[in-house]
């Protein structure tokens, strides 16, 4: 887990939706690794994790797009250079 390294603050509902994201993600996930305990067929189970990837990736999303709209932007307004590079990187380490 990377350390907080800013002072900025989410709202409770962000936080709330990213979380109940995150734990339908994990359910599937969970769900996904019975098929394969319980031998399913390999298209099924493809499919599955399609699924599972696509919630990653808006889940991803949503968080992105929240920072933009809100970390970012203080970060520009103070000269915060180093939020923005970290953005890049983490941008950069999620699209590899």
């Amino acid at each position: 887990m990377m350390e907080e390294q800013h002072s900025h603050r989410h709202s409770a509902a962000h936080l709330k939706s990213i979380s109940n994201r995150l734990a339908k993600i994990i359910g599937h996930l969970e769900s996904v690794k019975k098929m394969v305990e319980n031998d399913k067929d390999c298209s099924e189970i493809l499919i599955q994790l399609a699924a599972v990837k696509g919630a990653v990736n808006n889940t991803a999303n949503a968080i992105l797009k929240e920072h933009l709209s809100h970390c970012f932007i203080h970060a520009l307004e103070d000269g915060n250079r180093q939020m923005i590079e970290d953005l890049q990187k983490a941008i950069d380490m999620f699209i590899k």
